[in-house]
Parts: structure tokens; C-alpha cells; sequence
């Protein structure tokens, strides 16, 4: 049994996630079936330490989506003000 303090935090990284998707450029619903799917892959661990492994990589997508958006952000800004 995982504790509850794993629990939220698996809870908390896939509302992080899917809070990051709504930008993401195939559209949300894809995102959000990949993410599902990707989380409900790993819905069987009950070893801490593999769990803890999951939620670091779920951090590492966290951080590439959220350089996608900032890229995504500062190019949007470029083009407004290379344009003048």
C-alpha cells in the first residue's frame, strides 16, 4: 500500500500536467489520452521506490512542457515587436 503523501503527489504532478496541455499544439484531448494512458500504465506500482522514479520522470515531462510554452511565448513576443 502507498502512503497518502505519495498519493497527492501523484496527484498533484498529473494536475500540473494536464494544466500545462491545454497549449499543447495536437490539441488537449490528445494530450490529455496520452497523459491518462501514461499515468494508468504505471497504476500498478506499489513499491515506493518505483513510484518515486515515476513521479521524477513525470517532473522531467513537467519541465519539458513547460519550456515548450515559454519557447512558445517568447516567440509570440519576437514577432510582435520585430514587426514595428
Amino acid at each position: 500500500m502507498t502512503t497518502p503523501e505519495l498519493r497527492a503527489q501523484v496527484i498533484n504532478i498529473y494536475k500540473e500536467l494536464l494544466f500545462l496541455g491545454r497549449n499543447y499544439p495536437l490539441g488537449y484531448d490528445y494530450y490529455r489520452t496520452r497523459l491518462h494512458k501514461a499515468f494508468s500504465s504505471q497504476a500498478h506500482l506499489d513499491n515506493e521506490e518505483q513510484i518515486r522514479k515515476g513521479i521524477a520522470r513525470a517532473e522531467f515531462v513537467k519541465k519539458g512542457e513547460l519550456s515548450r510554452y515559454y519557447l512558445k511565448r517568447y516567440r509570440t513576443l519576437k514577432q510582435r515587436y520585430e514587426n514595428r
